[in-house]
């Protein structure tokens, strides 16, 4: 099993060209790629900084780190893959004895490996157990969530993370069919999600009725937010001068983080303005790279449907 995972890894990279132009990539240089996955920003990174330059991968999933591990190999000592998360970047690069890097890329959200693979409960196109973990060692699975919590605290799970206006009658719906047997499959999770939001809501819908509990439930399990606001603290804090954070998103919830993070790094002064003088002595610790998102091109989203979501902020620290 664990030789059929490796082999079918997928490691198509999401706005590849723009982002290893924003990282103003450098031989050399000392990079982490946060959210290694399969490993096609990570390659590129490693191959645009030959002959001396290293590339940190950071991955908590085991699959993702044996598979790529294995297909990056031939970079040897420049290439050095690490199970952590990416919240945890500062103690990683304590442990290599790294003090700073000249680029840090998070690219956020689930790979397309765990999409396409029913067991890790992620789709629901596909039949499989509600797992959801990003790492499968520790926590609770979303059957887990959908077996212990309420109906409010479903519901306001569903509603925050994935901004679904139905989510109270798919939280009580949820609640009914508990009551009845467990809910542990994907597609089971799907009809009832599907069953709960009105016909002519359905009809409206250009996606899936699902998707929006799916995601509020991976980013749940997985704590992604809080993951993110802790990664990129971390992630710029790692940085030397002149050093540059990537960060892609897939969903508003993460890109408004991202927006707001990024733009008070950029502030300068917070004194009143009917202040004569700065007393405050606050000054930006960073600059836009780019002021708008950058998003796939017409290209990229015809060969890859999932990047039409994607959207690239990159700030540089001063």
């Amino acid at each position: 099993m664990a030789e059929k995972t490796a082999i079918n890894f997928k490691h198509l990279p999401v706005l590849f060209a723009e982002t290893m132009q924003s990282l103003a990539l450098k031989d050399g240089g000392i990079y982490v790629d946060g959210t290694l996955g399969g490993g096609g920003h990570t390659e590129g990174m490693l191959q645009r900084i030959a002959p001396t330059g290293v590339v940190i991968g950071i991955d908590q999933d085991d699959d993702a780190l044996m598979s790529t591990g294995e297909r990056l190999a031939v970079y040897g000592e420049r290439f050095c893959p690490v199970k952590s998360n990416f919240a945890e970047i500062t103690a990683v690069l304590d442990e290599l004895n790294v003090a700073a890097v000249d680029g840090v890329l998070l690219d956020i959200g689930v790979s397309s490996y765990q999409l396409d693979t029913p067991e890790r409960g992620f789709s629901y196109m596909n039949d499989g157990a509600l797992d959801m973990r990003m790492d499968r060692r520790s926590g609770r699975t979303a059957a887990d969530l959908l077996a212990e919590l309420s109906a409010e605290e479903l519901a306001n799970i569903i509603y925050k993370y994935g901004e679904e206006k139905f989510s109270r009658r798919i939280a009580r719906k949820i609640v009914e069919q508990r009551e009845l047997q467990p809910i542990t499959g994907t597609l089971q999770l799907a009809e009832l999600v599907a069953e709960a939001i009105p016909a002519a809501a359905r009809r409206q819908e250009k996606q899936h009725p699902a998707k929006r509990t799916f995601q509020a439930l991976r980013i749940a399990v997985n704590d992604e937010l809080g993951v993110l606001e802790r990664g990129l603290a971390a992630g710029f804090a790692a940085l030397k001068p002149g050093g540059r954070l990537a960060v892609i998103t897939f969903h508003s919830l993460e890109d408004r983080i991202v927006k707001e993070y990024f733009a008070g790094l950029c502030k300068g002064c917070i004194c009143p303005p009917e202040f004569p003088i700065c007393v405050c002595g606050k000054t930006p610790q960073g600059k836009l790279v780019n002021r708008k998102p950058i998003t796939a091109g017409t290209e990229e989203l015809a060969d890859n449907p999932r990047s039409r979501s994607a959207k690239l902020r990159v700030i540089e620290k001063l």
